[in-house]
């Protein structure tokens, strides 16, 4: 079943994804995914300058050989989804600084030298919007 959530530039994390490639939850059982989810959401609401970029969560996204996954989109920009992050404020930073410059972008490509050094290493896919393929 799908859930109607606005159409802008968005982080979707996935909630259920896990903790790492060794354990699925943490020592409280908890999943990496719920936690990255409350990390990304915990740091928008706290900083105005995210404002412009909301944070969603659904269980899984289909990277289960990964861990702590997240989808960036926006309408008419290519999409990308990285993982293998740990958990933490900090990787929440780096994702929505990513997600920032991502949706401030004609149409979704951030030069590698203004991402965050947290983002590098940790992209696996990008998809083209609808309608559109990368030149």
């Amino acid at each position: 079943m799908l859930k109607k959530v606005e159409n802008g530039p968005a982080v979707v994390v996935c909630n259920t994804c896990q903790n790492s490639p060794e354990a699925r939850e943490d020592e409280h059982g908890r999943h990496g995914g719920e936690r990255l989810a409350e990390a990304l959401t915990r740091l928008q609401a706290s900083d105005p300058r995210y404002d412009g970029v909301a944070v969603q969560d659904m269980p899984c996204l289909f990277a289960c050989s990964e861990f702590c996954t997240v989808h960036l989109r926006a309408p008419g920009k290519v999409g990308y989804v990285m993982g293998r992050f740990e958990p933490t404020e900090n990787a929440a930073r780096a994702i929505l600084d990513y997600a920032l410059a991502y949706s401030q972008s004609d149409w979704g490509a951030v030069p590698y030298e203004e991402w965050p050094e947290g983002v590098k290493g940790h992209f696996i896919t990008r998809t083209p919007p609808e309608g559109f393929v990368v030149e």
